[in-house]
């Protein structure tokens, strides 16, 4: 590793928060520039969100670009950040959306446009901390970061009850952030002894293993765990409720059913770039959120919940997919498909297969592309009429045939036709659930919400856009302008080389599944991994007025893959 590898994920997640500091200096009356300077910037970030993704070796450590100096020493606090191979995906992705939410926004924000484009910047930034962050209290400030641009995004540019949306937001996923809070706290006490505590996340799960690997051997062969001492017996007697917490904090983001309600008001409400920002990554921070810290930190506690976790998902497939048929607004209809193929993300992960959860890693991807660019073309037809409403439309292939065409395209997307991103990802989930031990129900049912999936997106499309042209207002609609089909085209030719050439994107993903399940079934019955095989080994904690200098060592001997 280099001097500037070390470096390297600061440029990227501090790079847009320097271009907003020069935009703050700018009159806000100079719009052409303030819009300049911001794509500038987000494109910029994009070209070392690409250099760090193309620097991540998979066959490497399981943490690389790591940066690490010390910050709140008396708490055990450091700024640690480094990524794997699912957090260098999702950090690809919120590179990528970045320069074309700026261009999508252009002509569809005219008040308060310098302020608009600080809170993209500034929500870019702590997005990518989120993504990046080591160190659990680090990760917790740049997630409750996340909740003031955005609330900002919809509260401030959104459409008429822009105000209620925004609240219910904020308070819905502050409710579920308080929680995990005292989770992290909890589980920071519990895992060390005074002196030597640390939020660190590699210390908090190095800690918990073996107390953790005792639990589940004992809850195995059905001896009496409440007899269990030390710290095994107090994560048995607390786990569960500490895993309930990150796992409400995180299911609110998701969002799963029942705290999915928040949802379809937000998207509703959000301008295009606020709409594409909440599908395309802020919903993945819950699923992220699962896999990164609640299922690992709590093993003996997610086989406990897994059965109802799991139902929930599939009940949030299914009522997702029939919410949408009963929506007569274009723009709900797509909200409450993203509750549905969140589902699908869910349950692949908690199929803890290796094709269920590299199906949903995959899939986290694939709805940030697709989900994204349904909200973005939407965007522009919603920019010409002023209206949500399927019946106000129809027959408009007629006048708009290459925005149809993007539409249709996107379409096939999201109802996972072979050939396209979707398929990769739906594929996997249903094929790791039928293998996993969540029983042949499950699958079948979540089979079911990709029939479901097909059957409301081609109903909306036969209404929106084929049939006799019945609106005079529809009759002179003007097709993509060059701008708004350069901002289409990148989601286009992603759903087809993630469709067709999915193998260079799994490649840093696998590495990252396999180490997820082994860590979830540590201690399951029949499991033979030892807490010495999923022990993670990070940058060391530097002297103090020091970086840690960079470390060749694999990430523990679970990530020794060379």
């Amino acid at each position: 590793m280099s001097f500037f590898d070390t470096h390297l994920l600061n440029i990227v997640v501090y790079l847009p928060l320097l271009f907003a500091a020069l935009i703050w200096l700018i009159p806000g009356t100079e719009r052409g520039q303030i819009r300049t300077l911001t794509f500038i910037g987000m494109l910029v970030d994009l070209v070392f969100g690409v250099w760090a993704y193309m620097r991540f070796e998979p066959s490497g450590a399981e943490f690389q670009l790591e940066y690490r100096t010390r910050w709140l020493e008396q708490l055990g606090v450091s700024y640690h950040i480094g990524v794997d191979g699912l957090a260098v995906s999702l950090l690809l992705l919120t590179v990528f959306l970045g320069p074309l939410v700026v261009m999508a926004s252009q002509t569809y924000i005219t008040e308060r446009v310098k302020e608009f484009h600080l809170a993209l910047l500034a929500l870019q930034t702590v997005m990518l901390g989120a993504l990046v962050s080591l160190d659990v209290l680090l990760f917790y400030v740049f997630w409750e970061a996340m909740l003031i641009p955005m609330y900002l995004l919809v509260g401030v540019w959104g459409s008429e009850d822009r105000q209620m949306a925004a609240v219910k937001f904020f308070l819905y996923t502050l409710v579920g952030s308080l929680l995990m809070l005292v989770a992290i706290v909890a589980v920071y006490f519990i895992s060390s002894t005074p002196g030597n505590r640390s939020f660190d996340y590699a210390a908090i799960y190095n800690n918990l293993v073996a107390a953790n690997r005792e639990i589940s051997t004992c809850m195995a062969t059905g001896g009496d765990c409440g007899q269990l001492a030390g710290l095994a017996g107090t994560l048995y007697r607390w786990g569960p409720w500490m895993f309930a917490a990150f796992a409400l904090a995180f299911a609110i983001k998701v969002p799963m059913w029942p705290v999915h309600t928040w949802l379809p008001d937000a998207h509703v409400q959000a301008p295009v770039a606020g709409s594409m920002i909440l599908a395309g990554v802020m919903l993945k921070m819950g699923t992220f959120g699962f896999w990164r810290f609640a299922i690992p930190f709590f093993p003996a506690a997610t086989h406990q919940a897994r059965p109802i976790l799991a139902a929930l998902s599939v009940i949030g497939i299914v009522y997702g997919a029939l919410m949408c048929l009963a929506q007569r607004d274009i723009k709900k209809l797509i909200a409450y498909s993203s509750v549905s193929h969140l589902g699908y993300c869910m349950l692949g992960m908690l199929a803890l297969t290796a094709e269920g959860a590299t199906g949903s890693a995959y899939q986290m991807l694939n709805h940030g592309v697709s989900t994204g660019a349904l909200f973005l073309l939407f965007g522009f037809l919603y920019e010409r009429r002023h209206t949500r409403l399927m019946s106000d439309y129809g027959g408009i292939a007629k006048v708009v045939p290459v925005y149809t065409a993007s539409f249709l395209i996107i379409t096939f997307s999201s109802v996972a036709v072979p050939g396209t991103n979707g398929f990769v990802g739906e594929f996997l989930v249903l094929l790791g659930t039928f293998k996993s031990n969540l029983g042949l129900a499950v699958g079948v049912l979540a089979a079911l919400g990709v029939i479901l999936g097909a059957a409301y997106m081609l109903w909306m499309v036969q209404k929106v856009f084929f049939g006799p042209l019945t609106h005079r207002e529809n009759q002179h609609l003007s097709d993509l302008s060059l701008r708004e089909f350069a901002t289409v085209v990148p989601f286009l030719i992603l759903v087809v080389v993630m469709g067709l050439m999915p193998q260079p994107f799994l490649d840093r993903i696998n590495p990252s599944t396999e180490r997820f399940i082994t860590r979830a079934n540590l201690g399951a019955p029949g499991s033979k991994v030892q807490p010495g095989d999923v022990q993670i080994t990070v940058m060391p904690l530097p002297p103090s007025g020091m970086a840690a200098a960079p470390t060749a060592q694999p990430s523990g001997q679970l990530a020794d893959r060379r």
